[in-house]
């Protein structure tokens, strides 16, 4: 039996009590009980992704999400992934990536999740299979420094496609940036706007994310899962790289944040997990997204700067015992 965690009172990651599990139980798909290709769409499922491939139509997918786990010793519940030499990791990547080629779309994009060691096997295994356009790098505010190193602080995601014809919403991932020294001609703004919310301009998105959150104890998004990508992240590609009805396949669903952006941005999506724990935590995440369509971070169709609060409610908050309780340590006054 596993100790619960003792949690403060006001700490708000998703948990699963005993009275729930069966309830969640029964909206998860076994893989093994897979008997019709209609089982897997828009449903969490539970098992490993090679064996529900064959329930995937070939050319189906619209956008294919990766987060394997990385070229690292980590631990996930039960499972655990040891590091292998750089070749050895392409190698794993190779094997992956030709699995998923046939199930997708000739107008298909791909993006594959991984650290700086990682990204060294992802762009030699990717560049064999597809077009790749771009490598995101984002920064990880959470960290333990290092005596001997640089502090590791950024994650890749490498942009890739199957061919020159794809999806890219660029008006739709537009991110809305606090105006430092803002410029004039004949008295009015240039290039920005000054309202109520403040001075600020939507500016084109960009391969450098520094607005990203990582979800931790008091964002209702966050779980016990140690690799969380958060909604922010993932929201972004999928308004970048499909439309309203696409198809979002993410064979490595983790606590489900795929699943969670796509129900709210009217996705269709395959969700594979072969965690069960995992798929508990993404179910209950579905529901709570059943009521609740928001992406923190993401308000009236752009993405605000580091989660602002002061720029989305259009008042400053002051830092006192009275502030929203989804204010968390290591994050400035305004970051939510």
């Amino acid at each position: 039996m596993v100790k619960k965690k003792t949690r403060a009172p006001r700490n708000r990651t998703v948990t699963v009590e005993d009275s729930e599990r069966q309830s969640l139980l029964s909206q998860i798909v076994k893989v093994e009980k897979l008997n019709d290709a209609s089982q897997i769409y828009s449903r969490v499922t539970n098992g490993k992704f090679e064996d529900a491939l064959p329930f995937i139509t070939d050319k189906s997918i619209d956008l294919l999400i990766l987060d394997p786990p990385y070229n690292l010793n980590k631990t996930f519940n039960s499972l655990k992934f040891s590091k292998t030499s750089v070749g050895g990791y392409a190698e794993y990547l190779d094997d992956l990536l030709s699995k998923f080629v046939p199930k997708l779309k000739d107008t298909a994009s791909v993006y594959i999740c991984g650290d700086w060691l990682s990204s060294v096997s992802i762009f030699q295994a990717a560049s064999k299979y597809f077009r790749v356009q771009n490598r995101i790098t984002w920064e990880r505010e959470k960290g333990r420094g290092a005596k001997t190193n640089w502090k590791n602080c950024s994650e890749d995601i490498w942009f890739c496609t199957v061919s020159n014809s794809y999806t890219f919403n660029v008006e739709d991932v537009r991110v809305r940036r606090t105006v430092i020294a803002p410029y004039k001609v004949d008295g009015e703004p240039k290039d920005w706007v000054d309202s109520s919310a403040g001075k600020f301009r939507d500016t084109a998105p960009s391969n450098l994310m520094s607005d990203i959150t990582i979800p931790f104890w008091s964002m209702p998004e966050n779980t016990d899962h140690p690799t969380q990508k958060s909604e922010k992240l993932i929201a972004k590609l999928v308004l970048a790289s499909s439309n309203k009805g696409d198809l979002v396949c993410d064979p490595f669903l983790g606590s489900g944040t795929t699943a969670v952006v796509c129900d709210k941005l009217n996705r269709s999506y395959i969700a594979i997990e072969v965690d069960e724990g995992y798929c508990l935590y993404a179910q209950k995440r579905l529901e709570t997204a059943s009521k609740d369509k928001s992406i923190q971070g993401y308000t009236d169709g752009v993405f605000w700067e580091r989660n602002s609060l002061s720029l989305q409610k259009g008042k400053k908050v002051k830092e006192t015992s009275d502030a929203p309780e989804n204010f968390g340590e290591s994050h400035s006054l305004f970051d939510i």
